[in-house]
C-alpha cells in the first residue's frame, strides 16, 4: 500500500485548519441523510483513541485496551448498507469480535463482518492511538482505501484534540465530534462559565486559577463568601474520572494556615503528592469551588448529544458509582438515574447543550451532577460540577444497551423501552480486577459465560456484556454491562457474573 498525499509532516497549521472547516458541512449532509433513513450508505471510521495527558495514560493499566469499549458502535451493522472501519493499537482477538457480531439483532453475523474492516498498528506503547497512525503513512491509506465513498464517511474519535482533527484532514472526511478550537467549554473553568450562561446552579468558586498562589487566593476569597465552610475542592481542568480531584480542609482563616492545608491536600489518587499535583497545576490551570456537606450524596449525569444541525438531543442518565481514598474516582454507573431527580437534570443538561450548541459545538457530551439533602423526607437539591465534551465512561453500557436490544430512549419519563416494550435497566463497571482472572484466555472466558448462562438473551432482554476481554489475561482486568428488566434484577445478576468469574477462577483454592 504506498501512502498518497497529504502527509500528516508535510501539513501546515494554516492548511489543516482551512480543509478541516471545508469538510464541516459534509457531517451535516451524512446526519441528514442518516435521519432520513435507516438504511443510508454511510461509513463510520472508529479510532477509539485516548488523547490524554501522558502521565494520565501511562497511569491507566491495559490503556490500550480501553480501545475496545467503543466495539458496541458495530450497532451501525445493522443498517446493512453501513461500513465500520475500526482501528486499534493491537489485534482485537477473533472471538471478541465474533462475541459482539453474534449479538447483534436483525443481521446475520456473516453479512456484517463483511462490511467491517478492523485495522491496528501492532504498538501497545501507552501513547495516543491516534498519535500512532498519523506516524504511519501506509496505515492512514489503508484507512482511506477501506472507506467505500468518503462522501458518506465520518471519524469517530473518543476525544477530539489537534491530532484528531490533522486525522480528519487526513482522511478526507469530517469529524463526528467536538472541534478542538472549542475545548475550553469541556474543562472545568470552561464548565464554570457555560453553567452560569445557562442559568443552572453551580457551587460557590472560582475557575481560570493558574498556579498555587491563585488557588490559596481562591481559597481565602472563597471563606469570605461561604463563612464557616469546612471544606473545598480543588480540580485540575483537564483531569480524567475525578483523579484531578483534591479536597482541602480550612483550618483557620488566615493566609498561612491556608498554605499549610494545601500541603496536606486530600488527593484523590493514593500517589499523587501535593507537589507533583500543584506542578501540573501550574500546566493545565484550574478551579476551586465549596465542597458542599450533607448527611445524603449521590452523582447523577446526564448525557446528550448536540447534532450538526444544532439540535440538542437526549441520550440518557446515570447515578456514578464513585470510589477511591476521597470517594471521587469514576468506577461505574447504573441506569437510569433516580427517578426523584431524572428529569431535574435532563432538563439542566439540556439548557447547558443549547449554550453549547449557540457556541458551534457538536459533540456527545455529558454534565455531572450533585444531588444532596439533608434526611430523607427532605428534597433533592441538584448542584451541576462539570461538563465532558467527548465520549465517556456511562457511553458505551449506553449504546451496549441499544446493541443488544434495539430500544429507545422515552424522552418523557428518562426510561429505555426496549423492542418488546419492556422498561430496561443496567449497572456497568471497567473497574473488575482481579490477579485470579488473569488465569483466563478470551476463549475461556466466552466458555465461561455460555456454561453458566451469562450471555445475553433476546428472547428475556436481560444478561451480561463483557468488554475489556483482552485485557485479562495480561492485567487481570475486565469490564462488564449487566442489562435486565427492574434494579433489583440487574442487582441479582450483577452479584451472579462476579460469583461465577471468582468461583471459576479459584483454582485450588
Amino acid at each position: 500500500m504506498i501512502p498518497k498525499p497529504p502527509f500528516a509532516s508535510e501539513l501546515t497549521l494554516e492548511q489543516e485548519l482551512h480543509a478541516f472547516e471545508s469538510l464541516k458541512p459534509r457531517l451535516t449532509e451524512v446526519w441528514n441523510a442518516l435521519m432520513a433513513t435507516e438504511d443510508a450508505h454511510c461509513t463510520s471510521v472508529v479510532v477509539p483513541s485516548l488523547t490524554l495527558d501522558q502521565e494520565e495514560l501511562t497511569k491507566l493499566k491495559g490503556v490500550a485496551f480501553y480501545e475496545e469499549r467503543l466495539l458496541s458502535l458495530l450497532i451501525r451493522l445493522r443498517n446493512p448498507r453501513a461500513h465500520v472501519v475500526y482501528v486499534t493499537s493491537q489485534p482485537v482477538h477473533p472471538i471478541i469480535l465474533e462475541y459482539y457480531l453474534h449479538l447483534l439483532v436483525g443481521v446475520p453475523a456473516s453479512h456484517a463482518r463483511a462490511r467491517l474492516t478492523m485495522l491496528c498498528c501492532y504498538d501497545a506503547s501507552p501513547r495516543p492511538l491516534t498519535e500512532k497512525i498519523l506516524e504511519r503513512p501506509r496505515l492512514v491509506e489503508r484507512i482511506r482505501a477501506a472507506i467505500p465513498d468518503s462522501s458518506r464517511a465520518y471519524l469517530t474519535v473518543f476525544n477530539s484534540t489537534p491530532i484528531e482533527r490533522k486525522l480528519a484532514v487526513l482522511l478526507g472526511i469530517p469529524l463526528n465530534g467536538l472541534d478542538p478550537e472549542l475545548s475550553y467549554y469541556g474543562t472545568k473553568s470552561g464548565s464554570r462559565r457555560v453553567f452560569r450562561e445557562a442559568n443552572v446552579p453551580l457551587p460557590e468558586g472560582f475557575e481560570d486559577l493558574r498556579d498555587e498562589h491563585d488557588v490559596e487566593q481562591a481559597l481565602v476569597d472563597l471563606q469570605k463568601k461561604r463563612p464557616g465552610i469546612r471544606r473545598a475542592v480543588v480540580k485540575l481542568n483537564e483531569s480524567f474520572s475525578g483523579e484531578g480531584n483534591a479536597i482541602v480542609t480550612y483550618p483557620t482563616t488566615s493566609k498561612t494556615d491556608i498554605r499549610q492545608a494545601l500541603a496536606g491536600l486530600e488527593l484523590a489518587v493514593d500517589t499523587e503528592t501535593p507537589d507533583h499535583y500543584f506542578a501540573k497545576f501550574k500546566r493545565m490551570g484550574g478551579v476551586v469551588e465549596e465542597f458542599i456537606e450533607a448527611s445524603e450524596k449521590t452523582s447523577p449525569s446526564a448525557q446528550f448529544r448536540t447534532s450538526p444541525r444544532g439540535e440538542v438531543l437526549a441520550t440518557s442518565t446515570h447515578d456514578q458509582i464513585l470510589g477511591g481514598p476521597s470517594g471521587q474516582i469514576y468506577l461505574g454507573c447504573s441506569f437510569p438515574a433516580r427517578e426523584d431527580y431524572r428529569m431535574v437534570i435532563t432538563e439542566m443538561a439540556r439548557r447547558v447543550g443549547h449554550v453549547l450548541a449557540g457556541k458551534g459545538v457538536v459533540s456527545r457530551y455529558g454534565v455531572d451532577f450533585l444531588a444532596f439533602r439533608n434526611g430523607p423526607e427532605q428534597r433533592w437539591d441538584v448542584s451541576a460540577l462539570e461538563i465532558n465534551l467527548r465520549l465517556l465512561g456511562t457511553t458505551h453500557p449506553f449504546l451496549a444497551l441499544s446493541f443488544l436490544t434495539g430500544g429507545d430512549l422515552d424522552e418523557h419519563s428518562g426510561n429505555f423501552i426496549s423492542l418488546g416494550g419492556r422498561t430496561k435497566y443496567y449497572k456497568a463497571t471497567d473497574n473488575l480486577r482481579s490477579e485470579r482472572y488473569r488465569t483466563l484466555l478470551p476463549e475461556d472466558l466466552i466458555d465461561v459465560v455460555t456454561d453458566n448462562g451469562l450471555h445475553y438473551s433476546h428472547r428475556t432482554e436481560s444478561g451480561v456484556l463483557f468488554h475489556l476481554i483482552g485485557a485479562l489475561s495480561e492485567f487481570g482486568k475486565l469490564g462488564l454491562t449487566v442489562i435486565a428488566n427492574s434494579p433489583a434484577e440487574v442487582d441479582e445478576l450483577y452479584a451472579r457474573a462476579l460469583h461465577i468469574l471468582d468461583a471459576e477462577t479459584s483454582y485450588g483454592q
